[in-house]
């Protein structure tokens, strides 16, 4: 089917063509000829851009259909529409590993996948079967000379922003992912939660040694002060907003929560989603420092609250980071505007939990503990009330929509494998493999 861009550069062709038959008959001059190639100039120059300079890669994890459609119910109605959904491109993106024990996927695994185009075993990072290490999307970036970030809600050493720029054989290593970021992928901002694993143990850093919240968070690093490594290297350290704010530098590194930047527990025992920055001011910041490499950028960004909280069966603080998310998103979508040639796509590592959406029902069984119903909760713009259940407190091996638009998008149209979507990157930016 022909664009509205193909259409007008192929009126522009036929113009171009009548112009050079003219003087053939006696009735044209140079003048035609040369307005017609000035108008075919025109026309590509606004045509869509066919080669993505930028690719903003943005992860809710454990996000599966359900989760999408819960969100958009309650924040934007029936009628509605969330802006993850108004990307024009959508598929199906199947989201099992190559794990020999489990059937499932975990989130390295699926994230490794993305990355690199490889599917692995659970708990892999940047690795295959056989523990070799394999290229990720952001170092064939940085090797065409593209600026590079991770921005997550979660440890920036957690399992996904880990399997795009490192390579370890067990997630858990987050001290040596630490180092690896520092002396070799070297992402240009690295922002998130995390800072445990950054300090030895003994020294606290920013974030206090066993808050009141969770005394159980403590530093723990294994690396030495990677944090005082990354000043030496040029990276600005930064640990809460204000910092963040004021920093100029072309490389940065902030760490904003000792582990995650929100508490994930059950219902009433002490969970909340307030991160000290919000996942929207990261991801403009990464943005605004990112933009001024004249080679185009990729960014990886990742809301990890969808998971924590389906992993407690808690659909209300669920929702709270799942508004952080699309709030990301349109900010991604702005960004997009001014920049035409940036493929943006949204999708799921898993889907967690097994949420379902239910009508309101008094003699519905509602389970207990965890696994209780959540609600009631309204469509917007409605008196329409319903609630959400839960089959599981894990991984689902179900499908996860994927979102995209700009250039390459097509290519994650359809059922595709997690592997493609690394694929589809790849191409959009023509990178060298």
């Amino acid at each position: 089917m022909s664009t509205p861009s193909t259409i007008k550069a192929l009126a522009a062709l036929a113009s171009l063509a009548t112009a050079v038959a003219l003087p053939l008959t006696g009735g044209g001059s140079a003048p035609q000829g040369e307005a017609a190639t000035q108008a075919l100039v025109a026309a590509n120059r606004h045509s869509s851009p066919t080669v993505a300079r930028n690719v903003i890669y943005i992860q809710g994890d454990g996000m599966g259909i359900a989760h999408r459609e819960f969100l958009r119910l309650a924040l934007a109605g029936k009628t509605g529409e969330l802006a993850m959904n108004r990307l024009p491109v959508a598929g199906l993106v199947h989201t099992s590993s190559l794990d020999p024990d489990e059937a499932v996927t975990d989130s390295a695994a699926a994230a490794t996948a993305f990355a690199t185009g490889v599917k692995s075993y659970n708990g892999a990072i940047g690795v295959d079967l056989k523990g070799r290490s394999v290229t990720t999307v952001l170092e064939l970036a940085k090797r065409a000379g593209k600026a590079t970030g991770l921005v997550t809600t979660s440890q920036v050493t957690d399992a996904t922003p880990a399997a795009f720029a490192s390579h370890v054989p067990d997630r858990s290593d987050q001290s040596e992912i630490a180092r690896q970021y520092l002396e070799q992928t070297r992402p240009d901002v690295i922002l998130g939660g995390g800072e445990d694993w950054w300090f030895p143990a003994g020294d606290p850093g920013a974030y206090p040694d066993n808050p009141p919240k969770d005394p159980t968070e403590q530093s723990k690093g294994t690396k030495g002060d990677l944090v005082a490594r990354a000043v030496q290297l040029g990276y600005d350290y930064v640990s809460n907003a204000a910092e963040l704010k004021a920093s100029r530098s072309k490389r940065l590194l902030g760490l904003f929560a000792n582990e995650e930047m929100f508490e994930h527990r059950n219902e009433g025992q002490g969970g909340s989603y307030d991160p000290a920055v919000t996942l929207p001011t990261m991801a403009k910041k990464a943005l605004d420092v990112l933009d001024d490499d004249r080679d185009g950028f990729f960014l990886m960004i990742e809301e990890e609250g969808i998971d924590e909280m389906a992993h407690h069966n808690n659909a209300h603080l669920l929702l709270k980071a799942g508004e952080a998310l699309d709030e990301t998103v349109a900010i991604a979508l702005a960004f997009q505007k001014r920049h035409p040639d940036t493929l943006i796509l949204v999708t799921g590592d898993h889907e967690t939990g097994g949420l379902a959406i239910e009508n309101v029902d008094a003699n519905d069984e509602s389970g207990s503990g965890e696994s209780a119903e959540d609600g009631p909760f309204t469509i917007k713009g409605t008196s329409l009330e319903f609630y959400v259940d839960w089959t599981s407190e894990s991984h689902t091996g179900g499908d996860t929509p994927v979102t995209a638009g700009g250039p390459g998008a097509s290519r994650l149209g359809g059922v595709i494998e997690n592997t493609e979507v690394f694929d589809a990157m790849v191409k959009a930016m023509r990178l060298r493999r």
